[in-house]
C-alpha cells in the first residue's frame, strides 16, 4: 500500500493552473461562499460589489457623481461616469491578475480594492461578461465567456460620457440555481449612497441619494425613534452616529473606505471601547460596559490608506497601525470619540440625562437577574456535557476555518425530524438543536425568562449569544419545522424569541426558514421533489406513465437518504428579513399579544379573500 501511494505521487501529480482556472476551481478563496442568493454574503452579491467598488473608488477621487445599476433575469448592468479604464489596457484590467491602477497610491487613495483581483474574479465566474470603457470621445469593448476573451472590438468614436459599463451574468455552473433578492441589493446600494454624500445611485427605477450620511443610514434602519436624537459627528476621515433604543443587544453598522465590514474588526472594537471610556469619563462612574452598550444603535465609517482586511471579501478589518494622521486606528477613534461625544453631552444635558437613565435601567435589570443567570449558566454547562438537544458540528462561525461561512444549525421540532436531519447532515458544518414541544410566547417578557426557561437557556448557550452575537457559533440559524399549522406556530414563536432578545441576529442576516418539499413525484426512472403545487404539476408533465405522488406531512416522514438532498448544496432557504417599515413592536403586539378577537377577525378576513379567489 505504501509503495502504491509513493508511486502515485509523481511529476504528473503537480499541476499549474492559470489564474482563471484557479478562480473557477477555488471560487471561495476569492468571493467567500457561493450560495444561491438567500444570504446577504452569498457570492453573487460579492460579484456585484466588486464591480461597484471600482465605481465608488472613482467617485471618492472626485470623478463621476452618478451610478446606474439594473438586474434583469440575472443579467447585471453597471454604468459609472468616472474616468474610464485606459483603453489600451482594458482587456488586461479584467483578465490579467495583479493588474490595476490601485497599486499606485497617487491614483487611488483610501480605496477599497487594492489587490487587482475583483474584476478578474467577476469575469472568470460569469458565463457572460461584457465591458466597455468610454474615455475622451472614444470607447472600447471586450466580451468574455467564463473568463476567456471571445471578442475585442477596435476603438470607436462616441459621444457618451467617460466611464465604464459592465454587464455580467453569474455562471450557473458555479452558482447553480440562484436569484438576486432586491432587499439585499437595495440595502447594499443605499449604504453606498449614505457613505458617499452627493452620489446618486439608480437601481431598477429607484433612486438613492443622501445628504446627511450616517445620520440618514441610522434613520433608515430604525422603525421607531431612538431614546434621544441621533448624535452625529464627523471629520474628514471619520464619521460616527449613535443613539439608544429600547431593545436588547447591540446594533452596529461599520464601514472602511465605503466597504461594509459586516464582521467588524479593529475599528469596531476600538469604537466599542471608546464609547465605554467616554461615557465613564463624562459621568465619572465605572459603569459596566454591557450597561452602557445595551440597546445601542450606532454606525462608524473610517477612511484609511491601504487597509488590511482579513479575507478577500473584505468583511473584517485587520489593520491596527495604519490609521489616519499616522496614529493607530484604536488611538485615532478613542481621541475622536473622546473629544466629540464628550462635547456633545456637555452641550446637550437633556440627552445626557436620558442616556444616564438608560444605563441605570440596564444596570438595575442586570442585577435583578444576576442570581438566576449564574444558575442558568451552570445548568447549561452541565447539560453541554451530555446534551441530547444539541448535536454539534466540527467547524464554527467564530473560528478562522475556511468553511466557517457554511456553518449552520437547524432548530427542529421533535425527535423524528431531528433524527432525520442528524443522519443526513454534514458533520463538519451542520449542527442540530432539537426543540421539545412548542416554545413559550416571549412577547412582552424580560430577559429573565431566557434564563428561567430551560429550552431557551440551552438554545442561547448552544448559539453562544448570551453576551451578543460577536461569538455566534453558526453563520446560519435555520428554523426547520413542519409546513403545517403547528410547525408555522413554532416558527412564529421562535422568530418572536429572537426579535425580543436577540434582534441583531435577524438584522445581521443570520436567521432563515428551511424550505422542504411538499411532494415527491416519481416513476421507475425519475424522481422530482416539489415545493409547491405548480412545481408538482410541472413534474407530472415530465414523468411518463402514471407517476407515484407522495404528500409529505412532516419532516419526520422524509427518510435520511432523501433529506440529504434538501440540506446539501441545493438547500432552499428563505431569509427572515426586517425592513424599516416593519414596526417590530406593533407587529409583535398584533400577532403575539393578547388581542385575540382582533386577530381572529383578521384571520377570518384573510380566509374569505382566499375563498373568493378559489371560486372566481
Amino acid at each position: 500500500m505504501a509503495g502504491d501511494l509513493i508511486e502515485s505521487y509523481s511529476e504528473e501529480s503537480i499541476k499549474t493552473l492559470d489564474p482563471r482556472e484557479h478562480i473557477r476551481l477555488r471560487p471561495g478563496m476569492y468571493i467567500g461562499k457561493l450560495g444561491d442568493g438567500s444570504a446577504h454574503d452569498d457570492g453573487i452579491y460579492v460579484l456585484l460589489k466588486e464591480v461597484i467598488d471600482n465605481s465608488i473608488d472613482e467617485f471618492m477621487m472626485g470623478n463621476g457623481k452618478s451610478l446606474e445599476i439594473s438586474i434583469d433575469d440575472k443579467l447585471v448592468r453597471i454604468r459609472d461616469h468616472g474616468r474610464g479604464i485606459p483603453l489600451g489596457k482594458l482587456v488586461d484590467a479584467v483578465a490579467k491578475m495583479n493588474t490595476g491602477a490601485k497599486y499606485d497610491s497617487k491614483v487611488f487613495k483610501k480605496s477599497v480594492g487594492l489587490n487587482g483581483v475583483g474584476l478578474k474574479a467577476v469575469n472568470a465566474l460569469s458565463s457572460e461578461f461584457l465591458i466597455r470603457s468610454f474615455r475622451e470621445g472614444q470607447f472600447k469593448e471586450a466580451f468574455f465567456n467564463k473568463g476567456i476573451l471571445i471578442e475585442e472590438k477596435v476603438l470607436q468614436a462616441t459621444g457618451e460620457d467617460s466611464g465604464v459599463e459592465v454587464l455580467f451574468k453569474p455562471d450557473r455552473e458555479i452558482f447553480g440555481h440562484y436569484r438576486y433578492l432586491n432587499d439585499y441589493v437595495s440595502t447594499m446600494l443605499k449604504n453606498y449612497a449614505f457613505l458617499n454624500a452627493g452620489l446618486v445611485v439608480h437601481f431598477n427605477g429607484e433612486k438613492y441619494v443622501s445628504k446627511n450620511g450616517l445620520l440618514d443610514l441610522l434613520q433608515s434602519k430604525m422603525s421607531e425613534e431612538g431614546l434621544y436624537p441621533i448624535i452625529h459627528v464627523k471629520e474628514e476621515d471619520i464619521e460616527i452616529a449613535i443613539t439608544h433604543g429600547d431593545h436588547y443587544g447591540e446594533e452596529y453598522y461599520s464601514f472602511v473606505n465605503g466597504q461594509h465590514t459586516i464582521q467588524g474588526g479593529t475599528h469596531l472594537v476600538a469604537f466599542r471601547e471608546a464609547l465605554v471610556k467616554t461615557v465613564r469619563d463624562y459621568y465619572k462612574k465605572e459603569f459596566e460596559p454591557s450597561d452602557i452598550r445595551t440597546s445601542v444603535i450606532a454606525a462608524i465609517s473610517i477612511k484609511v490608506e491601504e487597509p488590511i482586511f482579513e479575507s478577500q471579501t473584505k468583511t473584517k478589518l485587520g489593520s491596527k497601525d495604519v490609521g489616519p494622521n499616522g496614529q493607530s486606528i484604536r488611538n485615532f477613534i478613542h481621541d475622536f470619540l473622546g473629544k466629540h461625544l464628550d462635547n456633545y453631552l456637555h452641550k446637550h444635558p437633556e440627552t445626557a440625562d436620558i442616556l444616564l437613565r438608560k444605563i441605570l435601567d440596564s444596570e438595575k435589570e442586570r442585577k435583578a437577574i444576576s442570581g438566576i443567570q449564574k444558575l442558568a449558566r451552570d445548568r447549561a454547562k452541565k447539560a453541554s456535557l451530555h446534551n441530547k438537544k444539541l448535536r454539534d458540528c466540527r467547524v464554527h462561525y467564530n473560528s478562522q476555518h475556511e468553511q466557517r461561512l457554511e456553518t449552520s444549525i437547524f432548530l427542529t421540532e421533535g425527535d423524528s425530524a431531528s433524527g432525520s436531519i442528524t443522519k443526513s447532515r454534514s458533520v463538519n458544518t451542520q449542527a442540530v438543536f432539537s426543540l421539545k414541544g412548542k416554545p413559550k410566547n416571549t412577547y412582552g417578557e424580560t430577559k429573565k425568562l431566557v434564563y428561567e426557561n430551560e429550552e431557551f437557556n440551552l438554545l442561547q448557550a448552544a448559539l453562544n449569544i448570551e453576551e451578543g452575537i460577536d461569538d455566534l457559533r453558526y453563520n446560519n440559524v435555520i428554523i426547520a419545522t413542519d409546513a403545517d399549522v403547528d410547525g408555522m406556530h413554532i416558527r412564529l414563536l421562535l422568530i418572536t424569541f429572537f426579535l425580543e432578545f436577540f434582534p441583531d441576529l435577524i438584522k445581521q442576516g443570520h436567521l432563515y426558514i428551511l424550505q422542504t418539499p411538499l411532494f415527491r413525484c416519481r416513476n421507475t426512472k425519475q424522481t422530482f421533489y416539489c415545493y409547491s403545487e405548480e412545481e408538482k404539476q410541472r413534474a407530472i408533465k415530465k414523468l411518463t406513465g402514471k407517476p407515484e405522488i407522495t404528500r409529505f406531512k412532516g419532516l419526520g416522514e422524509i427518510s435520511p437518504d432523501e433529506f440529504k438532498h434538501f440540506i446539501g448544496p441545493d438547500m432552499r432557504l428563505e431569509p427572515v428579513l426586517l425592513r424599516k417599515e416593519d414596526n417590530v413592536e406593533a407587529m409583535l403586539e398584533f400577532y403575539m399579544g393578547k388581542n385575540t378577537p382582533e386577530r381572529q377577525d383578521f384571520i377570518i378576513g384573510k380566509l374569505r379573500i382566499e375563498e373568493d379567489k378559489v371560486f372566481d
